[in-house]
């Protein structure tokens, strides 16, 4: 028996049919549940899945929003070049012309970063690390006095 509930928290929130039947596929449920749930054909889904991931920009950034796994192809051009769909630079908030951090793991796979996307993993690291009582700027300038003291003190000696 299928949940309707669970169906419904995959698919909340997403702009468009497409984007719940691919939501609803990678949560592993089956072709013809998805069409019952979504009050469509069988042949919509059917045709939705085997279509792909969107190449417009608009279905792109259902894409992107739809789940962490989603993705669409791109190819290498001349020169090893790679164009970054616009929702995707949306997404990232990176423009043209801005510097992206390329990171690749063991496996072979490349992350490109955008430098507010690094800001905000970075901000998430540091809350995580610090107390939220805990004044990074007090404890240094407190530090400092400390230091300068001790050294006002060991130089009159």
């Amino acid at each position: 028996m299928v949940n309707h509930s669970d169906m419904s928290a995959v698919a909340h929130g997403l702009p468009t049919k497409a984007a719940k039947i691919r939501a609803l596929d990678a949560a592993g449920y089956a072709r013809a549940d998805i069409a019952r749930f979504l009050e469509i054909r069988y042949q919509h889904v059917r045709n939705v899945l085997l279509r792909g991931t969107p190449k417009t920009a608009q279905g792109a950034a259902a894409a992107v929003g739809a789940r962490s796994d989603d993705r669409i192809e791109v190819k290498i051009g001349p020169g090893g070049r790679v164009v970054i769909p616009a929702a995707f630079r949306e997404a990232m908030e990176a423009g043209e012309g801005d510097t992206l951090v390329a990171v690749i793991d063991r496996d072979g796979v490349v992350r490109l970063t955008s430098a507010s996307a690094a800001l905000r993993m970075a901000r998430r690291i540091l809350s995580a690390a610090i107390p939220a009582d805990v004044s990074l700027s007090d404890s240094l300038i407190a530090d400092r006095r400390r230091e300068a003291a001790r050294e006002a003190g060991s130089g009159d000696a």
